[in-house]
């Protein structure tokens, strides 16, 4: 068996008898908390943040980092896009180790953590440099928790992308975005009955509808600024057309055939820390290449045209500023 044949093993193995792609739930869920009584005090130059460019949760942390200006007290590592049978490998770095840690896989850190775990070594994932160990892989909170606990560390300027006022109408759209867009185009691609895949289909199109209407009057999901739910939801819009529409069937439309969402992509693409965070080639290597139960030949596909995401999109006549009262990353 293939290295990519077991990949597709693994995540065949979150399917459920009706066809459906059944997520794997997160395993390390501890949180780093700024008065440190979860166990995990925050501290500057403790732990270490591991990401895909490739992986939209992933990205999601990569985003936040960076808008709030934590780069100096959480280091990064970034693995290679390619993943085989023992997980995220740090190939892109000198001698195929994490500077910061040592290992070669992210595994490691699963293991070293818990010996017996035996499911998928995700990203994004934060580690305990000095044990080794990872800390927590609970995407949702990880974001959260860099915002709301981490705070004397934040930037001048930095923006409240989880605003207390908001926090309600933030955790209610983000959950749906989470269930028919961010989860739902997995759910369309790793279906395996007809009945599954045609059922999250229609729910992610119902759902990129109804966010088309909301942000047709809007310039952002929640208020006025840039908040924790924008970020959600770009992860999964980047990727659309360069991923989802061909590679995983969500084909109804692409993304630069639905306007409202298409200039609203662009106008967070174009916002300083979002752009700058994308890398194509990562996330069209990682699927084409590592998805081989979807695309048996790996052949990674040439297009789509990258330089629609530099052009006007003018939403900025819908009122809103990026940073508030705030200021843009450097």
């Amino acid at each position: 068996m293939t290295d990519a044949q077991r990949t597709s093993a693994q995540f065949a193995g979150e399917t459920a008898r009706s066809g459906e792609w059944v997520r794997q739930p997160n395993r390390f869920t501890a949180r780093i908390t700024a008065d440190g009584s979860s166990g995990w005090p925050v501290q500057a130059d403790r732990y270490h943040l591991v990401v895909s460019l490739a992986c939209p949760w992933a990205h999601r942390s990569l985003i936040v980092r960076g808008l709030l200006g934590l780069q100096d007290v959480l280091s990064l590592g970034v693995v290679d896009p390619i993943r085989d049978d023992r997980g995220w490998r740090f190939t892109l770095d000198p001698g195929g180790r994490d500077p910061r840690t040592g290992i070669a896989f992210l595994s490691e850190a699963y293991l070293a953590a818990d010996p017996d775990f035996a499911g998928r070594f995700t990203v994004p994932a934060i580690l305990d440099v000095p044990t080794g160990r990872v800390v927590s892989n609970d995407y949702p909170q990880i974001t959260l928790d860099l915002s709301t606990e981490w705070t004397r560390f934040h930037r001048p300027g930095a923006p409240d992308l989880y605003p207390e006022g908001l926090r309600e109408q933030i955790d209610e759209i983000s959950a749906a975005v989470y269930e028919d867009v961010n989860n739902g185009v997995y759910r369309c691609g790793f279906a395996t009955t007809q009945r599954a895949y045609e059922q999250a289909f229609r729910r992610l199109f119902e759902q990129l509808d109804r966010l088309s209407e909301r942000l047709s009057r809007q310039r952002y999901l929640v208020g006025e600024t840039i908040t924790e739910a924008d970020v959600r939801l770009f992860t999964t819009l980047v990727r659309f057309d360069a991923v989802y529409h061909g590679h995983f069937k969500c084909n109804r439309h692409k993304l630069a055939e639905l306007p409202v969402l298409r200039d609203y992509a662009r106008d967070l693409f174009q916002t300083p820390g979002f752009g700058s965070t994308v890398d194509f080639g990562h996330i069209k290597r990682h699927y084409y290449e590592t998805h081989r139960q979807l695309n048996p030949s790996g052949i990674v596909p040439a297009g789509p045209d990258e330089s629609g995401w530099y052009a006007p999109h003018h939403r900025e006549q819908l009122g809103g500023s990026p940073f508030g009262t705030g200021t843009p990353p450097a």
